[in-house]
């Protein structure tokens, strides 16, 4: 519980503990109609992922969904970071705090926090627990009345990004990075390799996992791994690397510099997330992955009085995933990045997620 403590001192701070699921944070909306923002005693509670804030990656794209919230609902917010390591009791402690403190509603960002069996994980624990509390989780599967799942068609975007990358490779090889080894992040490779194959069916496409859910998913925030992995495939020619790793895709960027090759970003737009000016060069696109829009219109419906448990999968329909323009090196080949979109709406191109 060391990794609780100084939220914990933070929470008594805040002189405002309630108890869990308090019928003023219900969420139910005004009887005149007013704009979410006018609902002050809602409460909004995110639980970071490992990497939370300055990942440029997951993390920030929850934190910028957060951050609307705040500024354009105008209503208060609180979040607590993840940390390296830690168990799923930490996990579950960590939206406990949320929920009993009068947080409603609590977001948990990643599918670590269904734990390894989500039915008994760290969030169905709270959720029962808070019955009268409404969760949100990113990327989860947990299932329960009180509890929305907010997920991604990563397959779809990846497959874009494949389309691009065998379009701009000229050595005909190119490679994909997993910060773990999930069948989330499988979804990304799916994805990645069919659109690369569908452009280009001799292509190569090399793959390499950072870490395992053995290793507590630790390839979401190691650089380094990342640098080592992408500099590896740039020697095995390839000449575009795609890293659906978070934070480690700093990494994966650093190694493209060095080798004087390309790279793709994900969930952000990493082209103007990333901090070293000089990787903006090596980044050709990122795989957008609009977690800030879920976790910002959950939120919005929730101060308007509704809320919809179970899943609600955000696609390439609803620009709920797509590809990034940023820096231009895709500008030559939009006609044919946006004909593979229309393909995938129009029901013409089924991605696979295997």
């Amino acid at each position: 519980m060391k990794v609780l403590a100084a939220a914990a001192v933070a929470f008594v701070a805040l002189g405002t503990v309630a108890a869990c699921g308090d019928s003023k944070d219900s969420g139910t909306g005004s009887d005149n109609g007013s704009a979410p923002a006018a609902k002050k005693n809602v409460k909004v509670g995110l639980a970071f992922d490992i990497g939370g804030r300055g990942d440029k990656s997951f993390n920030d794209s929850a934190a910028a969904g957060l951050d609307r919230v705040k500024s354009d609902l105008n209503l208060e917010v609180k979040d607590l970071a993840a940390v390296a390591g830690e168990t799923e009791n930490d996990k579950y402690s960590r939206l406990k705090l949320l929920c009993t403190s009068g947080y409603n509603p609590v977001i948990a960002v990643g599918f670590v926090y269904d734990g390894a069996d989500a039915k008994n994980g760290p969030l169905a624990r709270a959720a029962k627990d808070c019955p009268n509390t409404k969760f949100a989780i990113v990327d989860g599967g947990t299932q329960a009345d009180n509890v929305a799942d907010l997920t991604f068609a990563e397959e779809q975007g990846s497959y874009l990004v494949g389309v691009a990358a065998a379009l701009k490779s000229k050595k005909g090889t190119v490679g994909f990075i997993g910060g773990c080894q999930v069948d989330l992040i499988k979804k990304f490779e799916a994805g990645f390799t069919a659109g690369a194959k569908a452009t280009k069916p001799d292509i190569k496409v090399l793959s390499n996992y950072l870490s395992t859910p053995a290793e507590a998913c630790k390839g979401f925030n190691d650089p380094a791994g990342g640098k080592t992995a992408a500099s590896g495939m740039y020697d095995q020619g390839a000449d575009i690397v795609y890293a659906a790793a978070g934070g480690s895709g700093t990494g994966v960027f650093e190694a493209a510099k060095d080798k004087k090759a390309l790279a793709i970003g994900v969930d952000s737009d990493q082209y103007n997330t990333v901090t070293d000016a000089s990787l903006k060069p090596v980044i050709m696109t990122s795989m957008l992955k609009r977690v800030d829009n879920a976790v910002f219109n959950f939120v919005k419906d929730f101060a308007a009085g509704n809320f919809k448990a179970g899943a609600t999968v955000f696609d390439l329909k609803v620009d709920g995933v797509g590809y990034a323009t940023s820096g231009g090196q895709v500008d030559d080949i939009k006609d044919k990045l946006d004909a593979a979109k229309a393909d995938i709406v129009s029901g013409k191109v089924t991605v696979p997620t295997k």
